[in-house]
């Protein structure tokens, strides 16, 4: 079992310095296009696409593409039509994986939907293309790149773990292609401080050794202290290190979308960490909105796409920072009939703060790590020690579709969905209503009234998405 450090906020970088040995980014090497305030019209980014993947070194070769599931806002039907057109009677083979991480498989009729042809159809809107979930149960669908030893593992970390190493697996079609392009939206992150880039391979299509432990540093850390952080944090790191394992050549086309739209305010192409960097840029202008004042209450309601709690929980820790101390959380999604699908032993873990799992470690180690995580991120700020027990510091309430019985199981409060007045909650002034949960991250301004930012910024914008 690794040794574990309670980290300070000191262990998130956010200068090439700090970025723990491995490639910082640089938005200046990247191709881009847009930018805060922005918003690009579909011509300028097909012809973006088109440029871009002109330049790239493709010919003859065998490219796969990894791009997002439904549970990201992507506008792929037009970026990838896009690809095509520039790929065509270039690349040798072109295989699209979608980066599901641990997330169920997309039906053909979702896929169909999310890539933009007609189901069972895909020949005719992308000859010569092949589709595939990535099918994280199946073991035949990954291969072994190598490790990370536990003395590089300490230094990625910042020292959170010291006595621990990790295999490093990845999908197949990524590994044996010659080119590996990732395709996706750059937004707030819980795990890793800002989506994209490398993550996308790391944990989007990675074995699950490498998916636990970068889930579980970011939950030594706490939600509330990675989200929304800039630089490389040590789960960027992780992940940034291995992505040198991928033998194939790593490009990426990160994106800036307008949150619960099909917009993009910017885009970036070039390697993984220089494209995410130019994205993640724009992003933290974008997608934090700013308060002056904790709330008592918060209604996230929560879009369909979001198909269990898992991926739902979104609508909370995005939400968690403006929430006031005793305040109340609750996930509004009368669509959603399951806390998890893929990660059963959620229902038996429960919902706990970090102290909870870290100081009864004996008794939780050889759980998943990644669902121990996801446990932390849905349940927030707290502390636990064997006098006073579990306390939290806001109420986590779901309006779902779960049944209350399994709701309370699980440590969470209950709320029948049928009695969520959502115009009563939005004249409510304790109440503030999130009509588009999971995307934009809200903080409270430096100031008397709490909250500062984890990387030392002084905002001085709403967030054009907020």
């Amino acid at each position: 079992m690794a040794d574990m450090t309670v980290p300070t906020r000191s262990r998130l970088a956010a200068s090439p310095e700090g970025s723990f040995g491995t490639d910082f980014g640089d938005p200046d090497r990247a191709l881009t296009i847009g930018g805060v305030g922005e918003r690009l019209d579909p011509a300028e980014v097909s012809g973006f696409v088109t440029d871009a993947l002109a330049g790239a070194d493709i010919d003859g070769k065998s490219v796969c593409l990894v791009v997002p599931d439904g549970t990201r806002t992507c506008p792929l039907p037009l970026l990838l039509r896009a690809a095509h057109a520039a790929l065509d009677g270039r690349a040798r083979r072109v295989t699209v994986v979608i980066a599901l991480g641990t997330h169920q498989g997309m039906s053909e009729e979702h896929l169909a939907q999310h890539l933009g042809y007609d189901a069972g159809a895909l020949e005719e809107t992308y000859p010569g293309w092949t589709v595939l979930n990535h099918e994280s149960w199946i073991p035949e669908t990954f291969a072994t790149l190598g490790s990370i030893g536990a003395d590089r593992l300490a230094e990625l970390t910042g020292g959170l773990l010291t006595d621990t190493s990790v295999e490093v697996r990845i999908n197949r079609h990524v590994a044996e292609a010659d080119v590996a392009i990732v395709v996706g939206p750059v937004f707030p992150h819980e795990v890793v401080g800002f989506s994209g880039g490398n993550k996308y391979f790391f944990p989007g299509v990675s074995g699950q050794e490498l998916i636990d432990l970068s889930h579980w540093v970011g939950a030594l850390i706490t939600s509330a202290e990675m989200i929304g952080s800039r630089g490389v944090t040590p789960v960027r790191a992780l992940i940034n290190e291995a992505a040198t394992l991928i033998p194939a050549y790593r490009l990426a086309l990160c994106l800036v979308v307008a949150s619960g739209t099909d917009t993009l305010h910017a885009a970036a192409f070039g390697t993984p960490e220089d494209a995410w960097a130019a994205c993640a840029a724009v992003s933290a202008e974008t997608h934090i909105s700013y308060r002056d004042a904790p709330v008592r209450r918060v209604l996230s309601i929560m879009p369909t796409k979001y198909e269990d709690i898992w991926t739902a929980a979104k609508g909370f820790y995005k939400l968690e920072p403006i929430v006031a101390d005793g305040g109340e959380v609750i996930i509004y999604a009368p669509h959603i009939t399951e806390v998890s699908v893929m990660h059963p032993q959620i229902s038996e873990i429960g919902y706990h703060n970090r102290d909870y799992f870290v100081g009864q470690w004996e008794r939780f180690k050889d759980r998943p790590w990644g669902d121990l995580a996801h446990s932390t991120h849905l349940r927030g700020q707290g502390t636990w020690d064997v006098v006073d027990g579990e306390r939290n510091r806001v109420t986590v309430t779901l309006a779902t579709g779960i049944p209350e019985d399994v709701v309370r199981a699980v440590n969470l409060n209950y709320l029948d969905p049928a009695a969520v007045d959502i115009a009563a909650y939005e004249a409510d002034p304790d109440t503030f209503v999130e009509p588009h949960a999971g995307e934009v991250l809200y903080r409270l301004r430096p100031g008397p009234s709490g909250g500062g930012e984890p990387d030392g910024r002084q905002p001085d914008a709403n967030g054009l998405d907020g």
